[in-house]
C-alpha cells in the first residue's frame, strides 16, 4: 500500500501552482476569455449582415413579385439580407400573423410589412415594435403609430384619378359599376373611396349602380363582373380596383362581348392587362410602381439601422396608361422591366 494512503497517515496538500506555471496560465486564459466574451459577441453581431424580414400581403400576384424585386435590389445596394415570406392569398391574415411572429422570434434586424388586414395585423406588428425591431409599412397600412416609415402609392388620389378617367370616357353621365377588392385592406379601400368621392363631387350625372367584392380572387371577380353586367343592362363603365379584380373584369368583358360597349378602367398591370389594352377590351390602366415601393421600404429601414431618420411617409403617384402610351420608352420600362423577363 502506498504510504501516503495508509490509515491515519497525513496527506500532504498539493503544492500551489507557481505563478507563470501551466495551471496558472490555463486558469488565467479561461478567466480572460470569459471576461472578453461579451465584447466578442458584440463584435460578431456588428460584423454580420443585417437581416430584413419582408412580409407581403400575398405571393400570388405580379404586384408583389415586382415588390420583391425592388426589395432585393435595395438589399444589394445597402449590403443587407432579405427574408421574404408571405401568405399565398391576401385573405389569409392568420397565416400572415404567424409569419410576423416567427420573424420577431427570429429577431430580424428590421421588418417591412404590407398588412392583409389593418386591424388583425396591429397586435403582431406592435409586438415587433416592442421587441425593438424597426418596422416599415408598405403598400397597405396597419393600425399602429410607432412604425418607422410608410411607403405606398397615394391610393386615395389614385382612386380620384381612376374616377376622372372613367368619367371622361363615358362622357360624364350614365351608370357605372365597381369590382371591389376585399374588406379590410387599407390600400384598396382608400382608392375605392377616392373613386366614389370624386364621382359624387365631379360627375353628378354618373350613378354607381353596383358594387361587389371580388375577394382578391380573379375567378370570384369574374363572377361578380358578369353578375353586374347582367343586372345593369345599360351599364356604361366599370372600375376594377386591384389586379385580381381587374383580371376578373377583363375576362367578363371578353367572354360577354362587351368590348367597346362598356368602358373599363383597371388597376395595376400584368401581361393580361397589357394585351386587353392593346385589343380594346379595356380603355385605361391606373398603374403603380411596385418595384419602387419595395425598394423604398427596404431603403428606409437601411437608413434607420444606420442611425438616420428616414421620412415618416412616402406617397408615390400612380399613372394612367392608355393604348397610345404603350410604346413609350418609360412605359415599356415600367411594364416590362429586365428582371421580369427573367422570371
Amino acid at each position: 500500500m502506498n504510504a501516503d494512503l495508509a490509515p491515519g497517515r497525513y496527506r500532504r496538500p498539493a503544492a500551489k501552482p507557481a505563478p507563470g506555471g501551466p495551471f496558472y496560465d490555463g486558469r488565467m486564459l479561461r478567466r480572460r476569455f470569459f471576461a472578453a466574451l461579451p465584447a466578442l459577441l458584440v463584435c460578431c453581431r456588428r460584423s454580420r449582415r443585417r437581416l430584413i424580414g419582408v412580409v407581403p400581403k400575398a405571393n400570388s400576384h405580379l404586384f408583389f413579385v415586382s415588390v420583391h424585386a425592388g426589395a432585393d435590389q435595395a438589399a444589394k445596394d445597402y449590403g443587407l439580407d432579405i427574408l421574404w415570406n408571405g401568405p399565398q392569398e391576401e385573405t389569409e391574415y392568420t397565416r400572415q400573423i404567424e409569419i410576423v411572429d416567427a420573424m420577431v422570434n427570429r429577431r430580424v434586424d428590421a421588418l417591412a410589412i404590407s398588412a392583409t388586414d389593418e386591424r388583425a395585423l396591429a397586435a403582431p406588428v406592435e409586438r415587433a415594435i416592442r421587441a425593438g425591431i424597426p418596422v416599415a409599412v408598405f403598400d397597405s397600412g396597419v393600425n399602429v403609430n410607432d412604425y418607422t416609415s410608410f411607403v405606398a402609392t397615394d391610393n386615395y388620389q389614385a382612386g380620384c384619378t381612376a374616377a376622372r378617367t372613367l368619367g371622361g370616357l363615358i362622357g360624364g353621365s350614365g351608370k357605372v359599376a365597381m369590382v371591389l377588392h376585399k374588406p379590410g385592406g387599407t390600400s384598396t379601400l382608400s382608392r375605392e373611396r377616392g373613386f366614389e368621392d370624386t364621382m359624387q363631387k365631379e360627375f353628378p350625372q354618373v350613378t354607381i349602380a353596383a358594387r361587389q367584392f371580388g375577394m382578391s380572387d380573379p375567378a370570384k371577380s369574374l363572377a361578380v363582373a358578369e353578375d353586374m353586367l347582367t343586372a345593369v343592362p345599360d351599364l356604361k363603365g366599370i372600375f376594377a380596383s386591384s389586379e385580381p379584380s381587374s383580371l376578373g373584369a377583363i375576362h367578363a368583358i371578353q367572354s360577354g362581348g362587351y368590348a367597346g360597349r362598356v368602358k373599363v378602367v383597371t388597376f395595376d398591370f400584368s401581361e393580361t392587362h397589357v394585351q386587353a389594352l392593346r385589343n380594346g377590351v379595356i380603355d385605361a390602366m391606373v398603374v403603380q410602381d411596385p418595384f419602387r415601393i419595395g425598394y423604398e421600404a427596404v431603403r428606409t429601414l437601411a437608413e434607420k439601422l444606420s442611425g438616420k431618420t428616414p421620412p415618416r411617409r412616402q406617397d408615390l403617384a400612380a399613372r394612367v396608361i392608355t393604348r397610345p402610351d404603350l410604346n413609350k420608352p418609360d412605359v415599356q420600362a415600367l411594364l416590362f422591366p429586365p428582371w421580369l423577363k427573367r422570371q
